[in-house]
C-alpha cells in the first residue's frame, strides 16, 4: 500500500477516534467498541512487531478516557516512513 494512502487512512482513522468526545453519553461507550477495532486496525496497516506495538498502544490509548485526542495512527506513520532509519 502506498504510504501516503496510509498516511490519509491514518489521519481518518484518527478521526473516527475523536469523535467520542462530540457525542455526549455515547462517547464512552463508543470508545469501548472502537479501542479494539483501532488495535486490530493498526495491527493490519502496519506489520510485525512494530505493528503489533502500536496496536496494543492504540488500543490503551482509544480504551482510557480523556486520551483520544492523540493521534496514534498518524504518529506511526510519522515513526514508519520518516523518524525509522531502518530500510
Amino acid at each position: 500500500m502506498n504510504k501516503y494512502k496510509k498516511l490519509l487512512i491514518g489521519i481518518v482513522l484518527d478521526a473516527i477516534g475523536c469523535i467520542s468526545y462530540f457525542i455526549p453519553g455515547i462517547g464512552e461507550f463508543a470508545d469501548v467498541v472502537w479501542a479494539p477495532i483501532a488495535g486490530w486496525l493498526m495491527t493490519k496497516l502496519y506489520k510485525g512487531k512494530p505493528g503489533k506495538i502500536a496496536g496494543i498502544v492504540a488500543f490503551v490509548e482509544e480504551a482510557v478516557p480523556g486520551l483520544d485526542i492523540i493521534p496514534t495512527f498518524t504518529l506511526m506513520w510519522l515513526y514508519t516512513y520518516v523518524f525509522n532509519k531502518e530500510k
